[in-house]
């Protein structure tokens, strides 16, 4: 029971932060050529949109595993 429940806080918490940053940027190097000695390298930053109904839905599912955790042991 105790795995679900981290696992329900991170989703939670990711939701919050999707919503609250709306996105993530990373950067990705690539090697285009290798002539001798030189190399030639593209540094590319790529950005992740997060959409505001997976923000919503992240902290609908994390809170209804909290939920349905204390309901199971309350019973």
């Amino acid at each position: 029971m105790k795995g679900i429940k981290v696992f329900a806080i991170i989703l939670i918490v990711a939701g919050i932060l999707g919503l609250a940053y709306g996105g993530f940027t990373y950067t990705s190097r690539t090697r285009r050529a290798n002539i001798g000695p030189i190399e030639l390298a593209i540094a590319e930053k790529n950005t992740v949109n997060v959409p505001i109904w997976a923000g919503i839905g992240a902290i609908v599912v994390g809170g209804g595993m909290l939920f349905v955790g204390k309901k199971g042991r309350a019973s």
